[in-house]
């Protein structure tokens, strides 16, 4: 019966995939014209587009990949006698790259253009108020450039329908985000930039882990927990509003899960439970009641009326007809 239903089981998940190159294959005519436009030339190369996704991850990845494209032959890309000055064909150079890894599909937008000004960037961070001028300095290329992720921070002269890159990228993550994915950019000033997203492959059924809080349960994505532990509530240091506890001697922040889904305060208790989750490449605790299990779940759409809560990346029914929440954690607070 498990043979059966499994079989049945991935006979339906292949009818929603359908091949990534219903949506890249529009892409390089709208990259040449875009670059007619601007006097530029370009060649948009496509490798990995047989490879099959969720058609519901699919619609949403769209959008994206439109705008990546266009930053790439706006602001990546030279001018011909710019890149023959540089010793590089007067032809730029731009792959999407997709491959499959486990579950997940990895798509990589490479140019090979001037590469982002993490110079500029940093300015920016500065004016904006995101960094502090005396840290700025310290920080690494990477972080620099993953910057650009941020609201209104853009490496463009002015706003115009191909503004820069940092306009519009943090509509790029949070889409990415809310699939259970993750996106991160690389720069090299002079040889251009690599931005890769990775998403699940299908968004239907998650294996998710079932958690209660405040007598209220919730499911979470497997994937983003690294574990669960139980620590003396005494191990948990408050310093005005904030609380951390040390995990593996690294201090780790502490985030009451209740607080941020509007409901009631959790009782105090001797030993607390903690949910160990990477959010945006960092480890954060989430204090939680207690785990029920773990299963997989169908994921429904959110409906329209709850689509601007941004932390509920959808529902699903479980067998006992109660309605589940599938939080993105990405989004909490």
């Amino acid at each position: 019966m498990d043979r059966v239903v499994g079989d049945l089981q991935r006979r339906a998940l292949e009818l929603r995939t359908t091949p990534l190159a219903r949506i890249v294959d529009p892409l390089p005519r709208m990259a040449r014209e875009v670059a007619r436009r601007l006097d530029k030339r370009v060649e948009l190369s496509l490798v990995g587009a047989e490879i099959e996704l969720d058609r519901s991850i699919l619609d949403r990845l769209s959008d994206p990949l439109v705008h990546l494209v266009r930053n790439a032959v706006g602001h990546g890309i030279e001018m011909p006698s710019v890149r023959v000055g540089a010793g590089k064909s007067e032809v730029g150079q731009i792959v999407i790259d997709a491959r499959r890894e486990k579950d997940s599909i990895r798509i990589s937008i490479r140019d090979d253009g001037a590469g982002i000004d993490l110079d500029r960037v940093r300015e920016r961070a500065i004016d904006a108020g995101i960094l502090l001028s005396d840290l700025a300095e310290d920080l690494p290329p990477e972080q620099l450039a993953a910057l650009v992720f941020q609201p209104g921070i853009s490496t463009a002269e002015s706003i115009s329908e191909l503004s820069g890159r940092g306009v519009g990228m943090d509509a790029v993550r949070a889409t990415i985000e809310s699939l259970g994915g993750q996106v991160e950019i690389a720069t090299q000033r002079g040889h251009g930039t690599t931005t890769t997203m990775v998403v699940p492959i299908t968004a239907a059924v998650q294996r998710v882990i079932l958690l209660r809080v405040s007598g209220e349960t919730i499911a979470i994505p497997v994937a983003k927990v690294e574990r669960i532990i139980e620590v003396a509530a005494g191990a948990i240091e408050r310093s005005g509003h904030e609380a951390f506890t040390l995990v593996d001697d690294e201090p780790v922040a502490v985030f009451p899960l209740a607080e941020y889904l509007c409901l009631p305060p959790p009782k105090p208790r001797a030993q607390e439970v903690l949910v160990l989750a990477e959010v945006r490449g960092e480890l954060m605790a989430f204090r939680i009641d207690n785990v029920v299990c773990h299963q997989q779940i169908y994921v429904k759409p959110v409906p329209e009326l709850l689509s601007s809560v941004r932390s509920i990346a959808g529902l699903t029914i479980l067998g006992d007809g109660l309605p589940i929440f599938l939080l993105d954690l990405n989004q909490l607070g």
